[in-house]
């Protein structure tokens, strides 16, 4: 049995496509980690329903999966370098699915947190692992070309996210978007052990750096936590304060650790590339407009524009199908012209999509969303896929996974940044504007309505007389355009550090020799 599966293997995986059976592979896993991530916003009134969750619940079932995810990237794509990025891989999708199959027969919010929280973890392990994989499966001229099919998977279930879970939440349970995620997890798990070779960091030994592992997870922690619940728990309360100062001295001990570490989770000589610095600086700052950019606009179409869910999905699609279209195409021109013309260009046109959208009033409607939406798409395409290429370009194969564990932290924690600043900011206009347009309201139910715009809400649930709401909506409208002008700004200028430290060609080293594999374990 075992010989004849071996030889139908042989027969289908070839040395000459064993690569693209691998990025199917990578891509698939992908796909089910990213459409995880914009699939669950739409089904959150349903899951209140029907397990009578609490708000607190509710908030913690996306913050429980975005905070495991962004403190454990790094941790994840190290342990890939030391343990074997096939196997750290498989074990991430194990976990993701099973996981996944457990909040699908949730019985509180309880659990449904718990194994949210552990997600996130499978996220962590799988998301350096799909990127460190393919670097070290394609040479150097094609990674572009490969990077960019990875990223327009991703925007792909970024696309089809809100439209699907509306679909399948409205037509079949909040469930059933959870019950996707364990045969595309099995799926993936089957064309890897067929088809990907396992490899890992030669040049480190087999230890984990244990001390430098529990200080980035404590100071990664303290500051996203911090991020996160900012604006419920006020920024300035002791609380806040102290999680900024356990980060700030977490991160400092974690610095201090890695430089007299023998294998250490971050090697900070990466950053002496002026592409890899340029590339983290930029996924940084780009995913700290884009995210905000998609969150509060989401808000605006729902909460003002009196869209549905599923018809807000559907005005997002211009931007991600030009995602989904652009990022391939700019990953092969990478290849061939370099990143640095690309991203800057791109980002470019980020700042204008920002800057055009800035303009909205409560009456603006989709037309003037819409060429703002298909610029972002056609800049975000150009920018995703030449910055991965960049950043992994710059270092050596076989750094890979620790390299793109850092990558995907600087995105996470970025948007994580975005969010929360422009929470803030909505916040603060947001109160300036109410009191200005409410005098006759007591002063702490204007803070409660501007409490209410910073964290998502419509002002609603704490006074619904249709002169207030009215006032809430110009509130938040005007706070989000002076937010999105500061996102422009900060895409104008991720362009400039994009032409100035994106390097030309990548080292010489990067299309160095083929990395050495393990000898492959025949699948059974």
């Amino acid at each position: 049995m075992t010989e004849r599966i071996l030889a139908h293997r042989h027969r289908l995986v070839t040395e000459q496509n064993s690569r693209w059976w691998t990025l199917g592979a990578m891509c698939f896993a992908l796909f089910m980690m990213m459409l995880d991530n914009t699939v669950v916003n739409v089904a959150l009134p349903s899951i209140q329903r029907d397990l009578h969750a609490s708000l607190s619940a509710l908030e913690w079932t996306i913050n429980a999966y975005t905070l495991t995810l962004a403190v454990l990237l790094v941790t994840g794509g190290r342990l890939g370098d030391i343990f074997g990025r096939r196997r750290i891989f498989l074990l991430g999708v194990a976990i993701f699915g099973v996981s996944s199959a457990v909040i699908g027969v949730s019985p509180d919010g309880g659990v449904l947190v718990a194994f949210r929280a552990i997600q996130g973890v499978g996220a962590a392990l799988m998301m350096p692992a799909t990127l460190s994989i393919i670097t070290q499966t394609f040479p150097a001229e094609q990674r572009g070309m490969a990077i960019g099919t990875w990223a327009g998977v991703s925007a792909l279930a970024l696309a089809i996210g809100p439209v699907f879970g509306g679909f399948l939440t409205q037509s079949v349970s909040w469930r059933a978007i959870f019950f996707i995620n364990p045969p595309i997890a099995l799926a993936a798990v089957a064309v890897t052990l067929f088809a990907t070779k396992e490899s890992r960091d030669e040049t480190v030994q087999r230890s984990v750096d244990y001390p430098g592992i529990v200080t980035l997870t404590a100071s990664l922690t303290a500051l996203v936590l911090a991020l996160v619940e900012g604006n419920s728990w006020h920024w300035g309360s002791p609380v806040v304060i102290g999680l900024f100062v356990l980060a700030a001295v977490g991160l400092a001990a974690f610095v201090r650790i890695e430089l007299r570490s023998r294998a250490p989770m971050v090697d900070f000589a990466f950053f002496r590339s002026r592409s890899f610095l340029g590339s983290n600086l930029v996924a940084f700052f780009v995913t700290f407009a884009m995210f905000s950019q998609f969150f509060f606009l989401t808000l605006y179409m729902q909460n003002v524009l009196g869209y549905t869910p599923l018809e807000t999905g559907l005005r997002f699609l211009p931007a991600t199908i030009l995602i989904i279209v652009s990022g391939p195409i700019a990953g092969r021109l990478a290849d061939r012209v370099g990143s640095r013309p690309l991203m800057t260009i791109g980002l470019l046109m980020v700042a204008g999509a920002l800057t055009i959208q800035s303009g909205l009033t409560i009456h603006s409607g989709y037309g003037l969303l819409l060429p703002g939406f298909m610029l972002m798409g056609l800049g975000m395409g150009l920018v995703m896929s030449p910055m991965s290429t960049a950043a992994m370009n710059a270092v050596d194969r076989t750094k890979a996974g620790l390299a793109s564990g850092t990558l995907s932290m600087s995105r996470m924690v970025g948007g994580t940044f975005g969010v929360a600043v422009m929470g803030a900011l909505v916040t603060a206009i947001g109160r300036s504007q109410l009191d200005s347009s409410l005098p006759h309201l007591p002063a702490a139910v204007r803070s409660a309505l501007a409490s209410a715009l910073g964290s998502g809400g419509s002002g609603t649930g704490v006074h619904s007389a249709p002169q207030v709401v009215a006032a809430s909506h110009h509130a938040f409208v005007a706070a989000l355009g002076t937010g999105l002008t500061i996102g422009a700004a900060v895409a104008a200028a991720s362009a400039l550090l994009a032409a100035v430290l994106i390097e030309r060609k990548p080292r010489a080293h990067a299309a160095g020799p083929e990395p050495a594999f393990e000898r492959e374990q025949p699948a059974v």
